[in-house]
C-alpha cells in the first residue's frame, strides 16, 4: 500500500512560473530616474528699437532718388553734346600743345553759326575718317587772301595775336564757297589746312573747341590766354 505523497505547498520564492506570468497582472518596478539638475538658460539681450532701426536697411529718401536719376540723366547728355579729345601734333601751337585734352561742344552750331576765329575740330576733307583741329577765318562768301605772311578778308588785314609766326612763302586768293570754311592752323609754318585740302564743307564742322582740361597747369579757356 503506497503512502500518500506529500503535497508541495506553493512556492513562496524565487522565480515565477510562465503559467503564473499569464494567469495574472504583475506590476513591473521600473527603475528609479536619476535626478537631473539643469542649467539656467542664458539671458538674451532684449533688442530695443535701437537695435531694430540699426539692422534694418535705410530707406532712400524720393529726393535722394530723384537726384540720382537727374545726375545719371545729365552725365549721359554731358557724354552725347561734348567729347574729349587728345590733341596729336602742333599745328595749332602755342595755344595748343601735342598731348593737350580739350573739350568738343557739339551743341553749339546746332542753335549757332560758325564765327570767324572759332577752333573747330573738322573731318579731314581728304580722309573723313581722321579729325583736325583747326581756325576758322574765312566764312561762306568771304574773300581769302593770304601775302608776305598776313592774312586779308575781305580786303581787311586781320589781328592774328594767336599766331606766333607767320608763314612768308604762302601766296592764295580764294573765295570761299556757300556752305563752306577757309580754316588755316595757328601755327602757320607748320600745319596742314586750307592752304594744302582746300575748303572744308560745313557737315565736315563737328564742333568748337573752347576749353583745355589737361594739362592742370594750363586748363582753362583756350583763348583766354
Amino acid at each position: 500500500m503506497l503512502s500518500p505523497q506529500p503535497q508541495h505547498e506553493p512556492a513562496t520564492s524565487g522565480a515565477t512560473s510562465a503559467a503564473d506570468l499569464l494567469g495574472r497582472d504583475v506590476p513591473v518596478a521600473e527603475p528609479a530616474a536619476a535626478p537631473v539638475e539643469l542649467a539656467p538658460a542664458p539671458e538674451l539681450p532684449v533688442e530695443t528699437p535701437e537695435h531694430v532701426a540699426e539692422a534694418t536697411p535705410a530707406r532712400r529718401s524720393p529726393w535722394l532718388v530723384l537726384g540720382l536719376q537727374v545726375g545719371a540723366l545729365l552725365a549721359f547728355a554731358y557724354l552725347c553734346l561734348f567729347n574729349l579729345s587728345v590733341v596729336r601734333g602742333s599745328s595749332m601751337a602755342p595755344r595748343i600743345h601735342d598731348g593737350d585734352r580739350i573739350l568738343i561742344d557739339h551743341l553749339s552750331y546746332v542753335f549757332g553759326d560758325v564765327q570767324r576765329g572759332d577752333i573747330v575740330v573738322l573731318k579731314y576733307p581728304l580722309d573723313p575718317s581722321v579729325d583736325y583741329i583747326k581756325r576758322v577765318v574765312g566764312l561762306p562768301g568771304d574773300e581769302v587772301l593770304l601775302q608776305d605772311g598776313h592774312v586779308w578778308v575781305n580786303g581787311e588785314l586781320i589781328d592774328e595775336p594767336y599766331v606766333d609766326e607767320q608763314d612768308p612763302f604762302s601766296r592764295l586768293r580764294v573765295r570761299v564757297k556757300p556752305a563752306h570754311f577757309f580754316v588755316l592752323g595757328d601755327n602757320r609754318p607748320r600745319s596742314s589746312d586750307s592752304r594744302e585740302f582746300g575748303l572744308v564743307p560745313q557737315d565736315y564742322i563737328r564742333g568748337r573747341v573752347e576749353l583745355r582740361v589737361w594739362p592742370p597747369e594750363r586748363a582753362g579757356p583756350i583763348d583766354g590766354e
